[in-house]
């Protein structure tokens, strides 16, 4: 059995729908469906909105071209503290 993960919605009949197609290798019609909701106040870490991630990762080229860098250990002892 292969795993595809896709997200999707659910209309006011209880049908899914997919918000992409699901791109097969094979011709089956039948699959397996494990529907995950996500809990309201659940809050996704990997959700971060786009533009906050391309302007951090502009910030932080911006630094390294500047020579505002730490040394590794100090980061590594910051990451252990948490």
């Amino acid at each position: 059995m292969k795993a595809v993960e896709v997200n999707a919605s659910i209309d006011q009949n209880g049908n899914l729908i997919l918000d992409e197609p699901i791109q097969t290798e094979n011709n089956s019609n039948r699959v397996r469906v494990i529907v995950l909701f996500t809990e309201q106040e659940e809050n996704d870490p990997d959700d971060t909105p786009i533009e906050d991630v391309k302007a951090s990762l502009k910030r932080g080229f911006q630094q390294a071209k500047a020579g505002q860098t730490r040394p590794i250990s100090e980061l590594w002892s910051r990451i252990d503290a948490e």
